[in-house]
């Protein structure tokens, strides 16, 4: 068998098991343990699985369900990153805040901030924000989005120009050791990535059940991150990686 065949009959075996080890995959293919190593360090390196000690295991893609549901979710997790957010905000700084169920639930927690300015192409951000008569919002206009209540596309993103924030406060969908922070959502990903380049610091939002995973837009490189606040520190290939790029761990 080629070893191009071979690692595609590994990959398939990864996806439809979840994992394999070196061991059980060289008997299968009646080849060393050394060949299935390369194989699979050829296949991680790809972005096709994650390449662990003594294996393989499936890469997880995350997807998202309605606004509602996703609101549902972690509620526990999410309360503990607002508050780590909001000791991470000093009292009349100015962040971009884009659309997410984390982002919004830190909203509460970013309206005790004195002097805060927040541009948000989130409208139900801005209401929460603005009823607290202490915080300047800015709405970013652009195509609407009546899933999550939310303005996308090239003129939101040209308005973002006309900005320069302290923080671009960021919600994703997954963050990976090598593929960086992810959102699910082709125009959200336009949209946090056009914050990143009108702000001094960069602040992605990912509470434990998204370490680790893939996404299938790519927000910003892991080196592109000053701070991930969390419900729980990342482990493993995750917590190495964020290390190596120097990015700070709150939580």
């Amino acid at each position: 068998m080629k070893p191009r065949d071979r690692q595609d009959r590994i990959l398939q075996i990864v996806r439809q098991d979840g994992a394999a080890s070196v061991e059980a995959l060289a008997e299968a293919f009646s080849v060393s343990v050394e060949t299935v190593r390369r194989d699979l360090h050829d296949l991680a390196s790809t972005g096709a699985l994650h390449k662990v000690r003594g294996g393989a295991r499936r890469i997880r893609l995350a997807t998202e369900g309605s606004f509602e549901e996703r609101q549902m979710e972690q509620a526990g997790a999410k309360a503990a990153i607002a508050r780590a957010l909001a000791a991470a905000i000093a009292p009349g700084d100015t962040i971009f805040l884009d659309t997410g169920t984390t982002t919004l639930a830190c909203a509460e927690e970013l309206s005790q901030l004195d002097g805060l300015t927040v541009i948000t192409n989130s409208v139900r951000i801005a209401q929460r924000l603005g009823a607290s008569g202490g915080v300047r919002v800015f709405v970013l206009g652009g195509a609407w989005s009546a899933d999550n209540a939310e303005t996308v596309g090239p003129m939101a993103i040209e308005q973002i120009g006309r900005f320069q924030a302290d923080h671009a406060v960021l919600g994703v969908a997954a963050i990976d050791a090598e593929a960086g922070a992810m959102d699910a959502d082709f125009d959200e990903a336009q949209i946090a990535h056009a914050m990143i380049g009108h702000s001094r610091h960069v602040i992605v939002l990912a509470h434990a059940e998204k370490h680790g995973r893939r996404a299938a837009f790519r927000v910003c490189r892991l080196d592109e991150i000053d701070v991930l606040v969390s419900d729980q520190r990342p482990e493993g290939h995750l917590a190495a990686a964020l290390e190596r790029a120097r990015v700070e761990v709150r939580c």
